[in-house]
């Protein structure tokens, strides 16, 4: 993967050409999404480097390359305006997490009730995840669902006792991540459909 991450120079110094920087960005968008979440990646043209951003990362100038190529030129269809998460009155602090399930029958069950329960503004169901693990001494690969669920960070207690309660696993998945920023209206709307 480093090298799918790195430029290479030519004998006159310059680097890949814009083409060859967009075939590899999705993977370099899938990288960044794994290894540092979601919530991390608020690339912003226009402003410094922040601490704790995808462009804080010594790659992000290949990025914004990519994305610039691609987009010079053109402007927004509208305006979204985006906040860091402690910005913000009418916002809470909010978080992503991952919960892996064994099949889309009680993918769409629990995403259901979860929403239903107001534990969660909205659950993502990714088929087609194939999961490779240790258990009980023996490495396991099973096909699996991913269910990203966004909520309030204050409802992450609830949430995990409820995908316990309601899961086939006897250790389900519950991984939580920190959205820290993003845009207002969506972040506002994460608060307004969850419960206090």
């Amino acid at each position: 993967m480093a090298s799918m991450l790195c430029c290479t120079a030519s004998s006159s110094g310059s680097i890949v050409s814009a083409s060859g920087l967009r075939r590899r960005l999705p993977l370099v968008g899938a990288f960044c999404v794994l290894s540092f979440g979601l919530s991390n990646l608020c690339l912003s043209y226009n402003s410094p480097l922040k601490t704790g951003c995808a462009q804080s990362l010594p790659f992000a100038n290949l990025l914004r390359l990519c994305f610039r190529s691609k987009f010079v030129g053109q402007s927004p269809a509208k305006s979204v305006h985006t906040i860091r998460m402690e910005g913000s009155s009418n916002t809470v602090p909010s978080i992503v997490v991952y919960v892996t399930v064994p099949n889309k029958e009680l993918g769409k069950k629990l995403a259901e009730s979860i929403v239903r329960e107001k534990l969660a503004a909205c659950v993502n169901r990714v088929p087609g995840i194939e999961s490779v693990y240790e258990w009980k001494g023996e490495i396991q690969t099973d096909n699996e669902e991913l269910l990203i669920i966004k909520t309030r960070q204050s409802l992450l207690e609830a949430l995990t006792e409820h995908v316990k309660a309601n899961h086939e696993y006897d250790v389900p998945e519950v991984i939580a991540l920190p959205i820290t920023g993003g845009s207002l209206q969506y972040l506002e709307w994460i608060k307004n459909s969850t419960r206090d």
